[in-house]
């Protein structure tokens, strides 16, 4: 424990970065692996990512969890569900055992417990402006979809309805003194909207959702048919939610991106692609699909919501500058956005 020149007065850590030899060392004990020759830190962001490489010539994925206000990591779901999508064909991450029969440990870092988990290596690069892509990635979310219809193991922690979208990302949002008071205003505003809106959705279709289905947790590769091949990896926010929401990531993903009101040309194409991938494989009910363009909205808050809950982490400076007033300028303007297509 790290502690102050007074023993009796330890320093608090919120968020520690635990050097790759220390994660090999606990990967060797803990997993079967075989000896490992490198594990770097490949990504630090809402999790840890490190790359492993193993004396056998084959590559992992370790990631270390990071502890969340909304609770613990949902990682016998998770894994569980992997498993089970796994087997059912679809082209996903899966877990790698540990040597106890679990798919999990725990590291005692300096701010408390978090969860490793060691995942297949994935090839490839996201989708991007790809659009043969964009579709094969909408398909295969359309399987992963399907064959999680067939899912019996360990419940998950979270369901992805509209307290855990919404409403306490709100809260968190309204409990930072750093907000001014136009923004506290603008926000409440819009949640008043989308409270409005969402009394109006009624028989929406609930999946097992990914939960952060926008492109970039999605590598493309050339399968062995000369095809290609969309993986999916990155479950740590899915859990049981509504498949409009699960579409609407992506619809989202390419606004805000393009910093745009309503789609253009170019956005319309990609989702056009995207969800012509989808229903190639299943269909997307005219409930569900009119839906989305609320849950595009909704999307924001959860997402501004996961920073506020990291804000002792990641600083408060994201939201006093103009970039998080402009981003809700923003959702406000979606509020008559209509689901493009049809």
């Amino acid at each position: 424990m790290l502690t102050t020149n007074a023993i009796s007065n330890p320093v608090q850590v919120v968020y520690s970065t635990i050097s790759g030899d220390e994660i090999r060392k606990v990967l060797e004990s803990t997993f079967a692996l075989g000896t490992i020759d490198d594990c770097t830190l490949l990504q630090s962001g809402f999790n840890d990512i490190y790359e492993v490489a193993l004396a056998d010539g084959r590559r992992c994925v370790a990631r270390l969890s990071s502890r969340i206000e909304r609770g613990e990591p949902n990682v016998n779901y998770e894994t569980a569900l992997l498993r089970h999508l796994k087997r059912a064909g679809t082209a996903v991450a899966a877990p790698w055992v540990a040597k106890d029969g679990g798919f999990s440990t725990e590291i005692a870092a300096p701010e408390g417990r978090r969860s490793l988990v060691v995942f297949d290596f994935l090839s490839g690069k996201p989708p991007g402006i790809q659009l043969t892509d964009i579709a094969v990635m909408g398909s295969e979310l359309a399987r992963i979809h399907v064959a999680s219809s067939s899912y019996d193991g360990p419940g998950s922690n979270y369901q992805l309805d509209f307290d855990h979208l919404l409403r306490r990302p709100l809260a968190r949002l309204l409990a930072l003194r750093e907000l001014d008071e136009s923004v506290r205003d603008m926000l409440r505003l819009i949640a008043t909207d989308l409270e409005a809106r969402i009394t109006t959705l009624t028989d929406l279709t609930l999946v097992a959702c990914h939960g952060d289905c926008h492109g970039g947790n999605t590598f493309m590769s050339d399968g062995p048919d000369g095809g290609r091949v969309a993986s999916f990896f990155d479950f740590d926010d899915g859990g049981p939610g509504y498949l409009a929401y699960d579409l609407s990531v992506y619809l989202w993903s390419n606004l805000l991106g393009r910093q745009l009101a309503k789609p253009d040309e170019k956005v319309e194409t990609s989702w056009a692609h995207f969800v012509n991938g989808y229903r190639s494989i299943h269909a997307i009910p005219s409930v569900d699909f009119e839906a989305i363009s609320t849950f595009v909205a909704i999307r924001h808050f959860w997402l501004m919501g996961e920073y506020a809950s990291r804000l002792h982490r990641m600083g408060s400076r994201v939201f006093r500058g103009p970039w998080f007033r402009k981003n809700f300028e923003l959702v406000k303007e979606w509020h008559t956005l209509s689901t493009p297509g049809g």
